[in-house]
């Protein structure tokens, strides 16, 4: 394992005056392996210092020395190695190649190509060997660069929840409905009128990514491909007014029967990264809460430093087996968090 640096490995932000930008940043300040040393945006914030391009918007004040760097134009040329990127899909899907084609690592959050079969979707505690797909390449097989994804916010928390269980019982069916925080829209993201006092019953294209790219995530990768979990889910995705916090309530169909309890052992015993030495990895990934109105987004959204998923309610299922509540971070795990995660575990496997 490749985890003892002698210095920091030099990253850049693709899109980093953005939310997620921005998360990149604050996440990013202390990290014992990565430091950012270049940042990129659009061509109009090009050639700015990143406190003139970027309006802050988290509740920690932005680093003075990320304050004082000055944009970069979007373009391989003078970037570090190791690229964390998080652009409009539109964007990303002439951008990102370009990176990699350059030789580039591009640890991605974007949704371009998340379901393209030569590259890895991949959530750590879920998936990890799927890493191995991004050998298949053209860019990495030309210049050493490739594409690795992280999944749509909203997916990852029911993925962890639903990971052990399929491991141990599979599973068969999952619907899920969903309460996503107007964070996941970026910024200005929903307008107030629209939002404030209201749910709104549309996501856009969010109720196909997260049935194609969770039923990825749990599937099984082959050496030079993957295949899907065999399972049926049905997705219905809402916005809500909470600010952070995605909350899913899901109801799962088991292949195998169990029991309560056997399903809350599965949970509690859950850690696939334990030992491997990466920062940002949960000491508890699925975290059960046994109060009877939990998870709850602003009490239970920072767990685990925003990295694990908080799960609840745990009960009989009258349609199918049993149903529970899962709440993760949508900006921390579910999207700028995770990316960094994914980049501690290729580093750890040699792959920056």
């Amino acid at each position: 394992m490749q985890n003892k640096l002698t210095s920091p490995i030099e990253v850049g932000i693709l899109g980093a005056t953005g939310m997620v930008g921005q998360r990149y940043i604050q996440l990013l300040e202390n990290h014992p392996w990565f430091r950012i040393t270049w940042l990129a945006a659009s061509d109009r914030s090009a050639g700015k210092t990143y406190a003139e391009a970027a309006k802050w918007r988290l509740d920690t004040p932005c680093p003075e020395r990320i304050a004082a760097m000055t944009i970069a134009p979007a373009t391989p040329e003078g970037a570090p190695h190791v690229i964390f990127a998080s652009v409009d899909t539109a964007i990303a899907r002439e951008m990102e190649p370009a990176f990699a084609a350059a030789g580039h690592a591009v640890v991605s959050n974007s949704s371009a190509f998340r379901m393209a079969p030569d590259v890895p979707l991949v959530l750590p505690e879920v998936n990890a060997d799927h890493l191995d797909l991004l050998e298949q390449q053209s860019w990495r097989k030309s210049s050493g660069g490739y594409i690795v994804a992280n999944s749509n916010c909203t997916v990852m928390g029911p993925v962890l929840a639903l990971k052990p269980l399929d491991q141990l019982f599979g599973v068969e069916q999952i619907f899920a409905t969903s309460m996503q925080a107007v964070s996941g829209a970026g910024y200005p993201g929903v307008a107030s009128m629209d939002i404030l006092d209201n749910v709104v019953p549309y996501i856009a294209t969010e109720e196909e990514k997260m049935e194609a790219e969770a039923l990825k995530l749990l599937g099984s990768f082959h050496g030079t491909s993957v295949t899907p979990l065999n399972a049926r889910m049905s997705a219905s995705c809402n916005r809500v007014p909470v600010l952070d916090g995605h909350t899913v309530c899901l109801s799962v169909k088991l292949r195998t029967p169990a029991t309560r309890e056997q399903i809350l052992d599965a949970w509690q015993n859950f850690r696939p990264l334990q030992g491997k030495g990466l920062p940002f990895a949960p000491e508890q990934p699925v975290y059960y809460a046994p109060e009877p109105d939990r998870p709850q987004p602003r009490l239970d959204r920072n767990r685990g430093n925003g990295m694990s998923a908080t799960v609840g309610r745990l009960r009989p299922c009258n349609l199918l087996d049993w149903k529970f509540v899962v709440l993760s971070h949508n900006t921390v795990r579910g999207a700028a968090g995770a990316t960094i995660l994914n980049a501690e575990l290729l580093h750890s496997l040699g792959k920056l």
